[in-house]
């Protein structure tokens, strides 16, 4: 007799839907216990990285880079993402890029961050940044936190990004500004243009990236997260020096177009 049937025996007989609900149910509540614990347990681990930093900054970076990658890989474990990576190789070892993809999810976030090559900070919208300790830790892996209503707030956000760039720091963005609610999965808000001024003034390379899934995890639902599979393709490298002035000049539609073109191919071969 099986676990579930001597359960069966104590409960009585349960329909596989509410199995599956009771499953969703504790994946999320697992996955915002380990959260909060992991923050709460980081903090002592921050204190001793930034002793670390004050002789190497960049080794301490590095070390706090790990453990947060090792924690979203524990959140996907706990939630149940099967994560599928494409195209990783079109990322540079040794210099720092603007990452720049489309927004459907939270779990943006938390599947892309770990398969970053080297310091990387995201630019997220002011709120997040107040939540206690998550604020701490986001600004400690350099993540900049701009208000969408404030332009001389925005831009000097801008120009921070633009400053770790030239530090060797890459930047991911998701240039829509807000995630995309629309039912059509390969929709896209259009692009905001500031965003992209990171690499036409620091001259990095853009690397688009398409994220497929990741709103079926629990935008979709919410606030319950439900198993999934999640696609995250990289496209080839655009540098900013090789387009033409008119690209240039409308760069934010233009990068956007590639990853609509990502998109639509990704959902073609599921």
């Amino acid at each position: 007799m099986t676990g579930r049937q001597n359960l069966g025996v104590i409960v009585g007989d349960i329909p596989d839907k509410e199995w599956k609900k009771v499953r969703t149910n504790m994946r999320s509540i697992l996955a915002v216990i380990f959260v909060f614990f992991f923050l709460v347990f980081n903090l002592p681990v921050m204190f001793v990285l930034w002793i670390v930093g004050k002789f190497n900054r960049k080794k301490a970076d590095l070390a706090e880079l790990a453990i947060v990658n090792w924690a979203f890989r524990c959140v996907m474990f706990i939630s149940g993402v099967k994560l599928k990576v494409k195209g990783r190789e079109n990322i540079p070892d040794d210099e720092p890029v603007l990452y720049v993809g489309n927004h459907r999810s939270f779990f943006d976030v938390i599947c892309t961050y770990p398969q970053v090559k080297g310091r990387t900070g995201y630019i997220a919208k002011d709120g997040i940044n107040k939540v206690p300790i998550l604020g701490m830790v986001m600004k400690r892996l350099y993540c900049l936190f701009i208000h969408r209503d404030d332009m001389k707030q925005s831009l000097k956000v801008i120009l921070t990004a633009i400053d770790y760039v030239k530090d060797g720091i890459s930047i991911a963005i998701f240039p829509e500004g807000t995630r995309c609610h629309d039912t059509d999965p390969c929709a896209m808000l259009p692009f905001k243009e500031g965003s992209f001024k990171i690499a036409l003034k620091s001259g990095c390379k853009i690397i688009p990236m398409a994220i497929t899934g990741a709103g079926d995890i629990l935008e979709n639902h919410m606030p319950w997260i439900k198993k999934g599979v999640v696609t995250i393709t990289y496209g080839t490298p655009i540098d900013p020096k090789q387009l033409d002035k008119e690209q240039q000049k409308q760069i934010g539609s233009y990068v956007r177009d590639v990853v609509h073109a990502m998109l639509i191919e990704a959902y073609n071969e599921i």
